[in-house]
């Protein structure tokens, strides 16, 4: 019941107001991920970036299961399996691409030009189920959580990564 396992691979990039970014970006990450991904609205109103509630300012995609495991090695090779120790958290660690021809495999293309984007890695153990299930929702004992600490293990162990 201790073993930990990717639940989620989340790849996400902020565009701005631009819709044309928005667009770009949508085509990125369709074709990094292979799946559909979806726009991300706005909820609050910034005057000076011209930003309202409702305006599409990203995209992001969810993946789960194997494909999500081997998008995140993928991912990994792009930045040398080296992730800084404050992008650890309890339940994850996220990190950034700077450019996405850096992900193996990702050829350039001219009409998307040069992206980044951010790649968000949610941990679970066996259990967890408890605190999303519709009937008698419960939480997570301290115990069984997942601690900032046995994410990096996890990660060191199972994914080959160095932390620095």
């Amino acid at each position: 019941m201790k073993t930990i396992k990717v639940e989620k691979v989340t790849l996400n990039i902020g565009a701005g107001a631009n819709q044309d970014e928005v667009d770009k970006a949508f085509k990125l990450l369709s074709i990094l991920s292979g799946a559909k991904p979806v726009k991300t609205n706005a909820k609050k109103r910034i005057a000076t970036w011209k930003i309202r509630p409702g305006l599409p300012i990203g995209t992001k995609v969810t993946l789960r299961g194997k494909k999500a495991v081997e998008i995140l090695k993928n991912m990994l090779k792009a930045i040398g399996n080296e992730i800084k120790g404050s992008s650890f958290s309890e339940n994850g660690f996220s990190f950034g691409i700077k450019e996405y021809i850096d992900v193996p495999d990702a050829k350039y293309d001219p009409a998307i030009g040069i992206i980044g984007f951010d790649t968000i890695v949610t941990l679970e153990r066996p259990g967890f189920r408890i605190k999303k299930r519709k009937l008698r929702k419960s939480n997570i004992s301290p115990s069984h959580r997942i601690t900032k600490q046995d994410a990096m293990d996890f990660a060191q162990k199972v994914l080959g990564v160095k932390i620095k």
